[in-house]
């Protein structure tokens, strides 16, 4: 960790909900006139997206399980941890995008499912924002976690993110309702083992748990909304938490274990501004009485 260079992750599996945190914290930094480093986790992947086809087809035609994005296999793990390093030591480091959709293959010139070329870093930001898949990994070979700053988790019960998911990648992505279930069982093995452990390491957790049937992800005509949604939102340190001010602010929301407090879905947004606003201040203090 540094208090010279901040750096914040937002963590969570593919159809989790991790951009739309992402979107409020890009909206906190505008207002707080914070200038961010913003990387993509899905930029650290291996592989383009014809290779990854390639080698699922190459390994399911030998009887095995195919790599996923959640596994290290597939990712440049080492080089996101290099990022960290090199960002909390001197606000330096090396990054690229990933081609997701059309939109953005046709502002590139690049096909869809590659990446652009690794640049560096803009000069002069005041903290490094990571939003993906592995921004509180640990393995046996690398400790992303130890990096960072602010540790935000992102974790829907898990019928609700594989409807986000069956939603996001048919209706954006193209892909077929079969296709995406074939891709949430090949990487069930790595989700467990990769993607689970890191919401013990974060520093905040939100969970949005839906209250309608969500029983057959497979059939849902439509995503839960977030009114029709709680979030529980749980604090690894609860100490120096104002839960009565947040119980006062947000209406309906109450606590159900003394470091865990729920709140309406439709009160996302306001819940996030008012947990993470004041913990930005204290790193963009804590930076400025470093320098």
């Amino acid at each position: 960790m540094s208090t010279k260079h901040p750096i914040i992750a937002v963590t969570g599996s593919s159809g989790a909900g991790t951009t739309t945190v992402k979107h409020t914290f890009e909206a906190i930094f505008h207002r707080e006139n914070v200038n961010a480093a913003i990387v993509e986790g899905d930029s650290f992947h291996r592989y383009t997206r014809e290779e990854m086809t390639k080698l699922i087809e190459e390994a399911e035609r030998a009887g095995q399980r195919g790599i996923s994005h959640f596994g290290p296999e597939a990712n440049l793990v080492e080089e996101l941890e290099a990022l960290f390093r090199a960002y909390g030591k001197s606000a330096t480091g090396r990054h690229r995008s990933y081609i997701h959709d059309a939109e953005r293959a046709a502002r590139t010139g690049l096909p869809m499912g590659s990446f652009s070329g690794w640049e560096d870093l803009p000069v002069g930001t005041d903290c490094l924002f990571y939003e993906g898949l592995h921004g509180a990994l640990v393995t046996d070979k690398v400790d992303v976690a130890r990096h960072v700053d602010l540790l935000i988790g992102v974790a829907p019960t898990i019928n609700l993110e594989w409807i986000q998911k069956l939603h996001r990648d048919t209706r954006e992505r193209g892909y077929s309702p079969e296709a995406v279930q074939d891709t949430i069982l090949r990487r069930m093995y790595d989700y467990v083992h990769y993607i689970v452990p890191q919401f013990s390491r974060t520093h905040i957790n939100f969970q949005r748990v839906p209250v309608v049937d969500t029983s057959n992800p497979f059939i849902a005509r439509e995503v839960p909304t977030l009114d029709e949604s709680m979030v529980v939102i749980r604090f690894k340190d609860p100490r120096g938490v104002d839960f009565p001010y947040l119980l006062r602010m947000i209406h309906d929301a109450f606590m159900s274990r003394a470091n865990s407090i729920v709140i309406p879905g439709g009160k996302l947004d306001l819940a996030m501004q008012l947990i993470l606003t004041p913990l930005i201040w204290k790193l963009m203090e804590r930076r400025r009485e470093a320098i």
